[in-house]
C-alpha cells in the first residue's frame, strides 16, 4: 500500500522523491500561494505555505502521509518567487545576477489520520555568475515554473557559480530534511 501522497506537480519533487526510492501518489496542492515580495521572516512564511499545501488535501487523504514543500529566493529581505512572464523572469534574473542569495525551502509532512505534523525550513546560500543581456533574455524563456527564474539543474546556464548547503533544496526539495522530518513523523505516529 502506498502511504505517501506528494502535493505538488512539481516534476523535480517527483523525480528526488523517486531517486530517494519512495512509493508515492501525486495530487497537486490546492492552496492559493501567497504573492509577497517581503516579510518580517521569510523562513515562516515558506513553511506556513507548505503546511498550507499540505492542508489543503488533507481531506482527500485522511489515512496517507502528505508531503508539501514550498521554495522561494531570498536576495536580501526580498522574496523572489516564480516569475509572471518571461519579461519578469529577465528582470529577476537581472536581480539576482552576480548576488549571493538564500534559497529557502518550507517542507510539511502530515498525517491527517491522526492530526500528526512536522515542519521545517532547509536554507541554502547560491552565488551566482554575472549574465550578460543575451544570456538572461535566452535563460527566462526557460524557467517560468522556477522560484528565481533559474534551475540549478541545468547545467548550460553556467549561471550558479556555488552552493552552500543542499544541492537538491536548491533544485526544489530538501533531501536531508525530509529523510529527518519523515523519521520523526514516523516515530510521533507510533506514539500514538
Amino acid at each position: 500500500m502506498t502511504r505517501l501522497v506528494l502535493a505538488s506537480s512539481s516534476e523535480r519533487r517527483k523525480e528526488i522523491l523517486r531517486l530517494l526510492g519512495f512509493n508515492f501518489l501525486v495530487d497537486n496542492h490546492r492552496f492559493d500561494e501567497p504573492k509577497i515580495n517581503f516579510h518580517a521572516s521569510p523562513e515562516k512564511f515558506v513553511e506556513k505555505v507548505a503546511i498550507n499545501k499540505a492542508k489543503s488535501v488533507a481531506d482527500y487523504y485522511k489515512d496517507k502521509i502528505i508531503i508539501a514543500a514550498d521554495t522561494i529566493v531570498v536576495l536580501g529581505n526580498e522574496i523572489i518567487g516564480k516569475p509572471i512572464d518571461e519579461f519578469h523572469a529577465q528582470e529577476i534574473l537581472r536581480k539576482i545576477s552576480n548576488t549571493k542569495h538564500k534559497v529557502l525551502s518550507g517542507l510539511c509532512l502530515f498525517y491527517p489520520k491522526k492530526n500528526c505534523l512536522v515542519s521545517g525550513v532547509e536554507e541554502s546560500i547560491v552565488y551566482t555568475n554575472k549574465l550578460s543581456d543575451k544570456k538572461i533574455k535566452e535563460i527566462s524563456k526557460k524557467h517560468l515554473d522556477k522560484a528565481g527564474a533559474y534551475a540549478v539543474q541545468e547545467k548550460n546556464d553556467k549561471f550558479v557559480k556555488k552552493i552552500i548547503g543542499d544541492y537538491y533544496n536548491v533544485v526544489g526539495f530538501p533531501v536531508f530534511l525530509f529523510l529527518d522530518l519523515y523519521k520523526k513523523l514516523l516515530i510521533k505516529i507510533k506514539k500514538l
